[in-house]
């Protein structure tokens, strides 16, 4: 299957970002598992007012806690989570429960130390986690491929399902690339089924383009490539319209949300990016590879029809 020297150089581009993820990873690097994986210590406690992100933090920081997960809880807003990493016994877990408490009760007297809640996840829950988003985007994958094979033809399904595991790999790489910077939660399961659905919009209008050159007379001429290379063209502007305004208001969400939504949107900003670059400069060319493959080999078959 020749593809145009275009698209090779992007997947050639893509393969080398994978394989230094790779390599990092074998080498002891690779992703930076948060608490919702490698699992820890879940306390709650019920501070009967509405409270400051800053403080808890602060509370956490004075009993030498630095890996941590912080959120809110309930209607009001009034009860906050913490999530630790794993601690190596109880009486650890005692003597930071004690201290964080103390630390709280100073800033917040109302805080209700009885019905406070201490409850420890497994990595095993962890393992399930990951399972169930290996299922999920095994499951979403093969749904995509069946609707675009039916709306379209089977190998842009094929070039569809090529796009999306790129993107999902890219994602995976960059959060061996950026380990120092983000963890990967719970919230990056959410980030990275969104990119699934979110990155094949883009394809299918490149896709529904590609089809509508096929059937105009001006096109008959003209290679699987040179369709592609029109339809992309005429779907660019669209298509930079759409992402520059998503990416707008993920990288501000970015900026100024707290640690929970910058878990959630650094994910995503590079999974838009990845689903704008493969479904512009390599799904379409899978498929126009893919075609040409298709029509040489009725073509040999026809010539050795036509000499037999």
């Amino acid at each position: 299957m020749k593809l145009q020297k275009r698209a090779r150089t992007c997947i050639c581009i893509s393969l080398g970002i994978m394989l230094i993820a790779l390599i990092m990873s074998l080498c002891g690097f690779g992703i930076n598992y948060g608490i919702d994986f490698a699992g820890g210590l879940n306390l709650q406690y019920n501070m009967n007012q509405t409270f400051e992100q800053a403080d808890v933090e602060a509370a956490l920081a004075a009993q030498g806690v630095t890996q941590y997960s912080i959120s809110t809880v309930g209607e009001q807003g009034q009860t906050v989570q913490i999530r630790l990493p794993q601690l190596t016994g109880d009486d650890e877990i005692q003597t930071l429960q004690s201290g964080l408490e103390t630390a709280l009760l100073e800033k917040y007297p109302n805080l209700d130390v009885n019905t406070s809640t201490a409850s420890y996840v497994g990595p095993v829950a962890g393992a399930t986690l990951v399972r169930n988003a290996v299922f999920s985007v095994l499951i979403a994958t093969v749904l995509m491929l069946v609707y675009i094979a039916f709306r379209f033809d089977l190998f842009s399904g094929v070039a569809a399902v090529i796009g999306l595991l790129h993107d999902v790999f890219i994602m995976l790489s960059f959060m061996v690339l950026l380990r120092s910077v983000i963890q990967m939660n719970s919230s990056y399961i959410a980030a990275m089924l969104t990119i699934v659905g979110y990155s094949i919009n883009n394809t299918i209008v490149i896709f529904d383009r590609i089809r509508e050159n096929n059937k105009k007379p001006a096109y008959n001429g003209l290679s699987r490539v040179e369709v592609v290379n029109i339809s992309v063209k005429e779907s660019l502007g669209r298509t930079i319209n759409t992402t520059l305004t998503t990416l707008v208001t993920i990288v501000t969400l970015y900026l100024l949300g707290v640690d929970s939504i910058r878990e959630f949107s650094l994910p995503i900003i590079i999974g838009i990016l990845s689903g704008a670059y493969s479904a512009n400069l390599i799904n379409g060319y899978v498929w126009a590879a893919l075609e040409e493959r298709k029509l040489s080999h009725k073509g040999a078959k026809a010539l050795k029809a036509k000499k037999a």
